[in-house]
């Protein structure tokens, strides 16, 4: 992620999801940011200035002036301390103050002062978030000071009504935030990702498949989407597909299915990078029984043909300008038989993992990888979160492929 070092001014209002800021305070120091805070009064009202100060380990600022600390014009300051500034909850009063020029408070004065990446994050009853009047300042923030603007989550709400209104939760808040302080190296540019498993049919209730679960690719899209990229993923049955509205999702099950769509999406997409991270099986039943295949003895036999190879198709069918990156997940030889494919294939990149290393491969939330090159170059990625693996997976391709 792109938070560690950074600066975050972290503006409260007075909504009842104040009370979720501590934690989200925390996710920020964890990730090695330093937060600051400049609250409302009525902000206070809900979560307690000791407790803001003590997770974020610096004082909270709510006056416009004050005569303790250094002599600096307080009102101002911190906006040029900040990299970021993020207001959350941001009550339809804030939006209003901000949309219209308003710096009467702390909060306001302060977001008035600041040029940077600002994430504003609304919460409100849904009868306030759909008023015309607030939409209206909605569109003046994104169209006219070119803020992002996070959308409400649906749901329960604490005046005891549903609808939308919600503050998004505090993981989304903080990827929101990481996605203003990633480059925008891949802006302009369009990738195509694959994920997930496939699943092969042997009969209605049955199927061949493996243990994947998406996480890499979607790492791997997310990763792309912040850097600025059109992403396209076309992922196979998983329990939890990517969440961001900016990521194009083609489902699919089977082996063939992946390889229609893959082949189908580079042909139509004009795409600059192809990344193949999907667990495809490699072989799959030569016939799928129509009704369930009864217990009638000791044994069953399936007859297995292979499946279509979408990395040497797609390597096939590339453009001179488009690169194509692979995986390969070994038990035993792992660097030897990640060469093999690489080569086999004629892929430009291979990214390389072994089930021998705890914590990596399927199904965990960290992996350690080795990224090879055609041209021989390799890079050791330590044990670590899925996405920062996958921020040093783009880092290499990048500035690889512009070398």
């Amino acid at each position: 992620m792109y938070l560690k070092g950074r600066h975050i001014l972290l503006g409260v209002s007075g909504g009842i999801a104040a009370y979720k800021i501590p934690d989200l305070i925390r996710r920020y120091v964890k990730h090695g940011a330093e937060v600051r805070v400049v609250a409302t009064a009525n902000a206070l009202r809900f979560v307690t200035e000791l407790t803001l100060e003590t997770v974020s380990c610096n004082a909270v600022y709510r006056d416009v002036f004050t005569s303790s600390g250094p002599r600096t014009a307080e009102h101002v300051s911190l906006a040029q301390w900040a990299d970021i500034f993020v207001i959350a909850p941001a009550t339809a009063n804030i939006i209003g103050k901000l949309a219209n020029g308003i710096g009467d408070d702390a909060l306001t004065t302060q977001a008035l002062a600041f040029h940077g990446p600002t994430l504003v994050v609304p919460a409100m009853n849904n009868a306030m978030w759909s008023n015309a009047i607030v939409q209206r300042n909605i569109t003046i923030l994104r169209d006219v000071a070119r803020i992002t603007v996070m959308e409400p989550a649906c749901g329960d709400l604490a005046c005891g009504t549903q609808g939308t209104g919600r503050m998004p939760e505090p993981e989304q808040i903080l990827t929101a935030t990481d996605d203003l302080c990633a480059p925008q190296d891949l802006k302009g540019t369009r990738i195509l990702i694959s994920s997930g498993p496939t699943q092969e049919l042997i009969d209605p209730v049955r199927y061949i498949s493996n243990f994947s679960t998406g996480k890499m690719g979607f790492a791997l899209a997310d990763e792309c989407r912040a850097r600025g990229a059109d992403v396209t993923m076309v992922c196979g049955p998983v329990a939890t597909m990517p969440k961001h509205s900016d990521i194009n999702i083609v489902s699919v099950t089977s082996a063939r299915q992946m390889y229609d769509a893959m082949l189908n999406e580079q042909r139509r997409g004009n795409y600059h990078g192809i990344i193949l991270c999907a667990a495809v099986a490699d072989y799959t039943p030569s016939h799928a029984e129509q009704s369930k295949i009864k217990k009638t003895g000791d044994n069953l036999t399936l007859t297995l043909c292979a499946t279509q190879d979408i990395a040497r198709d797609i390597v096939a069918n590339k453009n001179a300008k488009q690169w194509v990156l692979g995986f390969a997940l070994e038990t035993d030889n792992e660097l030897d038989n990640a060469r093999g494919k690489l080569n086999a294939k004629g892929l430009d990149y291979i990214v390389l993992n072994s089930l021998r290393d705890p914590q990596a491969a399927f199904g965990h939330d960290t992996n350690r990888v080795t990224i090879i090159a055609r041209h021989g170059a390799e890079q050791q990625v330590p044990l670590m979160d899925k996405r920062e693996v996958a921020q040093k997976i783009i880092d290499y391709v990048i500035t690889d492929h512009q070398s």
